[in-house]
């Protein structure tokens, strides 16, 4: 894919994700009745913290849109807006091509909130790079029956990773919290290199 085309593939699902998310918004105001509606009941805290994840091969990287196209296993084309400091991440150390994985919260309807984008096979063991811009803390654990998050799962691993800091461990299971918060390693990524983009409470 040439430069060109591939920024136009990310310009337009760019544009596409932003005229979505405007369309729904004015949906949702058109809908309101006249009256004061009654207070719309806030989302548990469980809502906003079940991890997503979409798998597929990067298309292409744009530095000057900050953003990465990708397209999944099911043939969707996504783009993803990510800061610099990761972007360049990407730049220096793949391609077009390669296999990717972006693990992210459905905040909303039309809100996502990435938490890191992996690059499996990329590396013999599980690398997580700190690219949220401050300290954080990795935890990570066995998967139980091929399946992470399990409450049985054991021992639990944590790690203090500065800004730019990475990790290597062995367990194939791992989440990451803002410190002095807590969080269940649901996560999986395999072998290779996860930049962490931003981890919530």
């Amino acid at each position: 894919m040439s430069f060109w085309r591939a920024r136009a593939v990310l310009g337009s699902v760019l544009v596409l994700s932003c005229l979505a998310a405007r369309s729904a918004a004015v949906a949702a105001q058109s809908a309101a009745p006249a009256a004061s509606p009654a207070p719309a009941a806030l989302p548990t805290p469980d809502a906003t913290r079940v991890q997503k994840s979409a798998y597929g091969t990067m298309s292409a990287v744009d530095k000057s849109l900050s953003a990465v196209a990708m397209k999944t296993r099911e043939g969707q084309r996504l783009a993803w807006k990510f800061p610099p400091r990761v972007i360049a991440q990407i730049v220096d150390n793949f391609k077009p091509g390669t296999p990717m994985i972006v693990i992210y919260r459905q905040i909303s309807g039309s809100e996502k909130r990435v938490t890191a984008v992996a690059f499996p096979g990329s590396a013999a063991t599980p690398i997580y790079v700190n690219t949220t811009g401050e300290r954080v803390t990795v935890r990570t654990s066995p998967m139980v029956e091929g399946v992470c998050g399990r409450p049985e799962a054991e021992p639990i691993s944590e790690s203090i990773l500065p800004a730019d800091g990475l990790a290597e461990v062995p367990e194939a299971c791992w989440c990451c919290a803002v410190i002095g918060e807590s969080c269940t390693p649901g996560n999986k990524s395999g072998n290779g290199r996860a930049f962490l983009v931003s981890c919530f409470k």
